[in-house]
């Protein structure tokens, strides 16, 4: 089993720029495919971004693409979110999750292991 623990978020004025980090303990995080989710006040989870197991392949949402980067560093055991160009619309709460089996995918029932989530305020 492996935990999860995001830092990096905090609060941004629009059109600025974040990176969070996700650390995995326990497993090395090569064992899974990676996300990261995020969740505003009132909605439900959505899907940011994933990347495969050596970073061969990753994926985005549509609202997303150009704007964030998904990358890891298995070395130390780390998936990164580089958020460019924030907006107001991306404050939310971001997790971070594994995934055992299967390949990028977008939804959230099929990652087994999420982290605590970490706060993203973009102010305008």
């Amino acid at each position: 089993q492996v935990q999860l623990v995001e830092s990096g978020g905090g609060l941004v004025q629009a059109g600025g720029s974040l990176r969070l980090s996700c650390a995995a303990s326990g497993r090395s995080s090569s064992d899974y495919t990676m996300g990261w989710f995020r969740q505003a006040p009132g909605k439900e989870r959505e899907f940011v971004a994933a990347i495969s197991r050596y970073g061969a392949v990753a994926s985005y949402a549509d609202s997303m693409k150009g704007r964030f980067t998904i990358s890891r560093d298995n070395a130390v055991n780390t998936v990164y979110l580089q958020m460019n160009s924030l907006k107001p619309e991306d404050t939310a709460v971001y997790y971070c999750a594994a995934k055992v089996t299967g390949g990028t995918t977008p939804y959230a029932r099929q990652y087994n292991f999420w982290g605590q989530g970490t706060q993203v305020t973009v102010s305008s």
